[in-house]
C-alpha cells in the first residue's frame, strides 16, 4: 500500500514539472505588444510658438499704446507671442538698450525695433544679423543702421503726407478762389512751417507740400508760381514773374521761442494759408496767435488765414476743435505696429517683403475727429 501512494505522488509530481514548462495561450503571448503599440512615441517633438519681441521708443503715451495694439492684433492673427516694450520716455536710450538685451536673450525668431539711438543698439543689430535674426524697424525705424541689418520698415511715407496736407488745403474754397484771383501785380502766400531742415520725416513732409501745392497751383496759373524761402526747396516761376508764392519757412532752432519767431515772420507776408509739418511748429503757430484766438474764425486778428497741422496732441486737437486750424494730418498709430508684426513673420517665413511699407496716414477736421476710425489714431 505505501508502494502504490508512492508511486502516485512521483507520477502527479511529474506531470506538475511539465504543466508549468508549457507555452502560454496565443491570446495570452500578444498581450504585451498590442499594449506597447498604443503608448505615445516618446522622440516626438511638441510644438512651440513663435516669439517675436516689439521694442518701442516709448511705452505710457497713447501714440505708443496705439502701436502696441495694433501689434497685437497681428499677433492674435500670425498666432505668434509678442511682448511690448518701452522706455519711460524717448530720452531713456540705456533702459531701451537694456529691453533689447532682455529681449534677445530670450532668443526670438524676430525683432521689431524703434531705436532712439542707433549707435547705442548698432551691437546688437549685428548680433541679429549673424544669428539670422530678421529685424523690423518702425515708425521711426533705425536710421544709418548696418548694412543688411534692417529687413523692413514700417512707417509713414512722409512725402506723401505732406502732398496730404496740399491737397487738403488746395480744396478749401477760400484758398482755391485765392489762388484763382491772383496776378503778379497782386500775388498771394501760401506758407510751409518746419522746425528743421535735417530730419528725414520732416524734410520729407515739406518736400510733399511744397512739391504738390506748386504742381496744384501751377495748373491754375502756369508759370507763376515760386518756392521760396529755402535753398533745399527753392524753385523758380517758368515765367520770372510770381503770382502764388510757395513760402519755405525753417526755425532757426527746435525750440519753441524759435518756432514761435518763424511763425512770427510768416504772419508778417499775410499768407492765405500755412501748413505747420510738426509738433514744433504747431506749438509756434499757437504762441504766435495768442494760443490760437487770434485764429478764431470769426473775430480773430488772423480770421482769414488758414492753418493746417500734422500729428496730434492735447493743443492741436484743442485747436481744431476751436475751429482755429482748420484740420491736420494724423499718421497711423495702429497699422505701424500691425504691419511690423505682420512684416516680421512673413520675414520669418522666408516670404519676399519690401524695405519700407508706409503705414498710411489720416486727415482729420472738427467734423470727423470723433469718428472712431479716426478717434483712436489721435492722442492728448
Amino acid at each position: 500500500m505505501k508502494k502504490l501512494l508512492v508511486l502516485v505522488l512521483t507520477l502527479a509530481l511529474v506531470f506538475s514539472m511539465f504543466a508549468c514548462a508549457a507555452p502560454a495561450p496565443a491570446a495570452e503571448a500578444t498581450k504585451a505588444p498590442a499594449a506597447a503599440a498604443e503608448a505615445p512615441a516618446a522622440t516626438e517633438p511638441e510644438a512651440t510658438t513663435l516669439y517675436i519681441p516689439v521694442i518701442s521708443k516709448g511705452f505710457q503715451h497713447k501714440f505708443w499704446q496705439t502701436v502696441m495694439l495694433g501689434s497685437q492684433d497681428a499677433a492674435a492673427k500670425y498666432g505668434v507671442e509678442i511682448t511690448f516694450d518701452g522706455p519711460p520716455s524717448e530720452s531713456d536710450i540705456s533702459i531701451q538698450v537694456d529691453m533689447l538685451n532682455a529681449a534677445m536673450a530670450k532668443k526670438p525668431v524676430a525683432l521689431c525695433l524703434a531705436a532712439l539711438d542707433t549707435e547705442s543698439v548698432t551691437e546688437q543689430l549685428q548680433a541679429c544679423k549673424n544669428a539670422g535674426i530678421p529685424v523690423i524697424g518702425f515708425d521711426s525705424g533705425v536710421p544709418n543702421a548696418p548694412e543688411g541689418s534692417i529687413i523692413s520698415t514700417a512707417s509713414t511715407d512722409n512725402t506723401a503726407a505732406g502732398a496730404l496736407a496740399a491737397g487738403k488745403m488746395f480744396a478749401i474754397e477760400s484758398v482755391a478762389a485765392a489762388v484763382a484771383a491772383a496776378t503778379k501785380d497782386a500775388p498771394i502766400v501760401i506758407s510751409v512751417i518746419s522746425q528743421d531742415a535735417t530730419s528725414a520725416s520732416i524734410t520729407g513732409r515739406t518736400t510733399g507740400f511744397a512739391e504738390e501745392m506748386f504742381k496744384l497751383c501751377d495748373a491754375v496759373q502756369p508759370g507763376l508760381v515760386a518756392v521760396t524761402g529755402h535753398d533745399t526747396w527753392k524753385k523758380a516761376s517758368s515765367s520770372g514773374d510770381v503770382a502764388v508764392e510757395i513760402l519755405v519757412s525753417i526755425a532757426a532752432t527746435t525750440s519753441v521761442t524759435d518756432c514761435q519767431a518763424a511763425a512770427q515772420a510768416v504772419i508778417q507776408r499775410a499768407p492765405v494759408a500755412v501748413f505747420c509739418t510738426n509738433s514744433g511748429s504747431v506749438d509756434g503757430m499757437l504762441a504766435a496767435t495768442a494760443d490760437g484766438s487770434d485764429l478764431d474764425r470769426t473775430s480773430g486778428r488772423y480770421k482769414d488765414m488758414i492753418v493746417v497741422g500734422f500729428d496730434s496732441g492735447a493743443t492741436l486737437l484743442n485747436a481744431i476743435r476751436n475751429q482755429w486750424f482748420f484740420g491736420a494730418v494724423t499718421q497711423d498709430p495702429y497699422m505701424i505696429g500691425y504691419y511690423a508684426v505682420e512684416l516680421a513673420f512673413k520675414a520669418i517665413q522666408g516670404e519676399s517683403i519690401p524695405a519700407v511699407v508706409d503705414t498710411g496716414c489720416q486727415f482729420y477736421t472738427v467734423d470727423n475727429m470723433d469718428d472712431p476710425d479716426i478717434a483712436k489714431l489721435l492722442y492728448d
